[in-house]
């Protein structure tokens, strides 16, 4: 299959002849695309030939290398133009196409192109979202990882300090602190001192 040089490729670019577009139709739109300040032209094709030596555009099949034909049109807004390696009457290898909307005329890109464009975008949304997702993301060797986001501080502050409700105790809570409660009775059990207390007595003679 014949591959297409990369300095065709003008999917970037546009072109236009004011002077043309009300006047254009079937009949003279393969005209308006060999005019020579098209860039999507190609002068040394069949066409030329054909033009230069006044012929009709049915020569084109006992020809053999690169021509354009109408191969759709839409009157009055849209027409597309193919460029053909012609190898035979019969045999002809697709090149490129182009469509030309209100009399402007655009390169079509190919399946290969729309698909690689289609996943750079998309694998560039994806690497831009990680990226914003590893700017949250903080480590501490005693807290582990956890999100931090820009605006958090901020709702932190404007948020109205409130006190915080204490949550009572659960069972397990409550069992666990008697239990050690009680296993330091058992070591350190208290002691008790007997105090003898004197009570003395004025006597009044």
């Amino acid at each position: 299959m014949a591959s297409v040089d990369f300095r065709d490729n003008l999917l970037g670019i546009s072109w236009v002849d004011s002077g043309w577009v009300p006047i254009l139709n079937p009949g003279n739109v393969l005209d308006y695309f060999s005019e020579r300040s098209n860039p999507f032209y190609d002068r040394t094709c069949n066409n030329e030939i054909v033009k230069m030596q006044r012929l009709t555009l049915e020569h084109l099949n006992q020809m053999v290398g690169v021509e354009y034909i109408l191969l759709h049109a839409q009157e009055p807004i849209l027409y597309i133009i193919r460029k053909q390696q012609r190898q035979s009457p019969t045999q002809v290898i697709p090149l490129a196409d182009y469509y030309i909307i209100a009399g402007v005329v655009y390169q079509a890109p190919d399946l290969g192109t729309v698909i690689s464009s289609r996943v750079l975008s998309a694998v560039h949304g994806i690497q831009s979202a990680f990226d914003e997702a590893m700017s949250y993301c903080r480590y501490h060797p005693s807290k582990g990882y956890w999100w931090h986001f820009k605006d958090q501080e901020e709702r932190e502050k404007t948020k109205p300090k409130s006190k915080k409700k204490e949550e009572p105790s659960s069972l397990f809570q409550r069992h666990r602190v008697d239990t050690l409660l009680l296993d330091l009775r058992s070591k350190f059990p208290p002691t008790f001192y007997q105090v003898h207390i004197v009570f003395l007595h004025n006597y009044s003679y």
